[in-house]
């Protein structure tokens, strides 16, 4: 009982002095911290099979499965082999592909220490837009890394079809990982801009009147954003990031007109019963000012009764 009396109970509206925010901060970074690390240990023992997912798509429309001779005679046209340069290299890259999936795979832990410690600070409905931010951010990203992942063959197909004939490719695994690292980022992140605009169009800073007035020059901006965010020059992957940014594009629009057209038909109903009526605090003119006169107790008023302390003197 002594123990829980002293116990402070948390403020509702998640208030708190600045070392407890602190203090708050650090336990929240060591489990996140601690996540990773067990997480990378664990895919430390898988590393070999976590490469192999992301190379072997690669390897099996560019792979070379015979000798230089074999296909000087057969024709069959470039291909490449995946190496290592290095004594280093395979321990340092076993450690950075543990650490990549370390990352990803822990990211629903960090994902929620970081929710936990920005949702006290939030308003109800700030909190409402957070969790449908965070609900349909994370399958946008996941959508774009796998297109990413599926235009990696074709992809390396189409630049390998620019070295000259009869030679062999090599390709170091650590930059081809970096590569698709990036790839898988840049698909990612591009899937999360309309989600964007629907949270500038909840918010009030963006309407879909507007958005919708941008769709020629949207199109163009992300028809040039996709032809330079691939590497590759053929229209084939180029098409495949910007196809879905399109159609992604045009259904946030839908939602900000609807969510627009909704907004409309509630200000015209007006409040409700439980809510209240918006306060108009225009300045108006108050008209001319009445005089009034000053009060007989002022200093320095002229009367003809004596006063002590205050106080008529009656005699």
């Amino acid at each position: 009982m002594l123990k829980s009396a002293r116990k402070k109970e948390k403020d509702p509206e998640g208030r708190m002095p600045l070392a407890e925010h602190l203090r708050e901060l650090r336990n929240r970074l060591a489990k996140a911290v601690l996540a990773i690390v067990v997480v990378t240990i664990v895919a430390a023992f898988f590393y070999k099979d976590i490469i192999e997912f992301f190379t072997n798509p690669i390897l099996d429309s560019v792979g070379c499965n015979a000798t230089l001779s074999e296909l000087a005679q057969q024709r069959t046209g470039t291909c490449a082999r995946i190496v290592l340069n290095g004594l280093l290299t395979p321990f340092t890259l076993a450690l950075k592909v543990s650490l990549m999936a370390g990352v990803i795979f822990a990211s629903p832990i960090w994902l929620y220490q970081l929710w936990a410690f920005i949702t006290p600070g939030l308003h109800k409905h700030e909190k409402k837009y957070a969790y449908v931010f965070v609900g349909t951010g994370a399958p946008l990203f996941f959508g774009g890394a796998f297109f990413a992942y599926k235009t990696l063959p074709t992809m390396a197909k189409v630049l390998l079809e620019f070295s000259p004939a009869d030679l062999d490719n090599q390709l170091p695994l650590d930059d081809l990982l970096d590569l698709i690292v990036r790839m898988v980022l840049v698909f990612g992140l591009s899937f999360e801009l309309p989600l964007l605009l629907v949270m500038l169009n909840l918010t009030g800073v963006l309407t879909g009147k507007r958005m919708l007035g941008w769709w020629r020059g949207m199109i163009m901006g992300i028809t040039v954003f996709a032809a330079v965010a691939t590497p590759s020059t053929d229209p084939l992957t180029m098409l495949a990031l910007a196809g879905p940014i399109w159609v992604l594009y045009f259904c946030a629009t839908l939602v900000s007109l609807l969510n627009d057209r909704r907004k409309r038909r509630r200000e015209e109903m007006g409040p409700a019963d439980d809510e209240a009526s918006e306060l108009d605090l225009t300045p108006q003119d108050i008209g001319e000012v009445e005089s009034v006169s000053s009060s007989r107790a002022l200093p320095g008023q002229s009367n003809n009764t004596d006063r002590v302390n205050g106080y008529d003197d009656v005699t």
